[in-house]
This record gives C-alpha cells, structure tokens and sequence, in this order.
C-alpha cells in the first residue's frame, strides 16, 4: 500500500522494524545534540571528540532502554500482586532502578570511554550527569510529543 505525499514521490508505509529504527536513531541524535551542546556550554561536562559523543549518546541510548525494560518488567511482577506491601515495592524497585541505574551508566561511561567522557562537580559528577541524561528524556519526550501531533 502506498499514500501520496504532495510534491513527493510515492512512498511505502513503513514497517515495525523501519519505524523503530527511526526511532532508535532519533533517540541517539537528539541524545547526541543533548550532550554536544552540555559539552559546548557547561563546564561540567567534558567530551574529548564528536566521535566520541556519538559513542557516548548510543551507549546511553542502550542502557536508558535497558532499564526502562528492567523497570518495566519488576513492575509487571509486583503489579500481579495483590496487597499494598506489593503496591509500596512496586515503587520502591522503580525509583531504585531508575536512580541506581544512573550509577551503572556513569560506571559503563567511565569503563568504556575513560577520560574521554567527563562529568565534575557536586558527588563527583553524579549531579551533572543526572542532570544530562534527564535533559536528554525531557527532549526525547518533547520531540515525540511533537510527532505524534503531526499525525492528527
């Protein structure tokens, strides 16, 4: 099936795997502009190259999914549960994964790309590094939200 898009070529609507690879790619350079214009404007934040960044912004974009489907799947768990102890876990596992995660990220950054990648300031750059990757969720999310209106 093909739609006609005025002053293009007809085009294929595409599959599952090619939108997600839009996705996924979108992801990775909104990261990557994320961290460059960081890395541009914040003394906090220090990326030896672009090549580098890029490495960086995927490397995120993995571990950010990848926790997303540990959360995901520790609240499938405690959501089958009945009671409020499996409630009240459900939330606790959350915000530890979600912020212990964070640790694991500066971890891999550091093992990965050592001094390549630097974030300083309060708790040894564990604050500027938060503050990163949640600019980078913040713009993913404005730049889906966007998207999805263009749609209606």
């Amino acid at each position: 099936m093909t739609e006609e898009i005025r002053g293009v070529a007809l085009t294929d609507i595409p599959s599952t795997s090619q939108k997600l690879f839009v996705r996924y790619l979108m992801a990775i350079l909104i990261d990557l502009c994320v961290l460059s214009l960081f890395d541009e404007y914040w003394h906090l934040v220090s990326v030896a190259s672009f090549t580098i960044a890029i490495v960086t912004a995927l490397l995120l974009q993995v571990l950010l999914k990848a926790t997303l489907k540990l959360e995901h799947l520790v609240a499938g768990y405690f959501n089958a549960r009945p009671g409020k102890m499996a409630r009240f876990l459900r939330f606790f596992t959350a915000w530890v994964i979600l912020f212990g995660s964070k640790f694991v990220m500066l971890g891999a950054i550091d093992r990965v790309l050592g001094d390549q990648v630097q974030f300083s300031g309060p708790l040894h750059g564990v604050v500027a590094f938060i503050v990163v990757v949640f600019t980078m969720l913040i713009a993913e999310e404005c730049i889906a939200r966007i998207y999805r209106r263009l749609a209606n």
